[in-house]
């Protein structure tokens, strides 16, 4: 059914739970897993007229954010490894995350986008607002969101 599944995480307790699921998901579907990690974009301080020796240049920025891609996504790459899965990972930038999922979906030609969902409602969804609804609304693409029904290591 399908043959690409787009395994999204953001390094989250929450976020490994669901990605865990989603290679089983791939699994049982024999699907390929392409892992994705959205990290901001590098935003120069405002208001400061010469940048802190302290402060990240963006070369530097870009390689942390990539070694932290590679640390989240580690497990789902194990995990499709071990379950004899072709898989990929993949660390984009941009400070939409919910436009990135969908536009890497499009490009890489993933049939399934499996993200989770905290689980907010109410005024948590609405002031917060959520990466999982912008996608939905953003793409054709079938979206599986997965729910946990209670928080890791509870």
């Amino acid at each position: 059914m399908y043959q690409k599944i787009l395994i999204t995480t953001d390094g989250s307790a929450i976020s490994q739970h669901t990605a865990c699921a989603g290679v089983k998901f791939a699994h049982q579907m024999g699907a390929e897993v392409l892992a994705l990690f959205v990290a901001p974009e590098y935003q120069y301080p405002v208001y400061v007229e010469i940048i802190p020796p302290s402060y990240p240049s963006e070369e530097e920025y870009v390689a942390q954010m990539r070694r932290m891609g590679e640390e989240y996504m580690g497990s789902i790459m194990r995990a499709a490894d071990k379950c004899g899965l072709k898989h990929s990972c993949m660390t984009a930038f941009s400070d939409s995350a919910a436009l990135k999922i969908v536009d890497i979906a499009e490009e890489q030609h993933c049939d399934l986008i499996f993200m989770g969902s905290h689980g907010r409602s109410g005024w948590g969804q609405l002031l917060l607002g959520s990466v999982t609804n912008k996608v939905l609304s953003q793409t054709a693409k079938p979206v599986l969101v997965h729910r946990l029904i209670k928080e890791p290591g509870t």
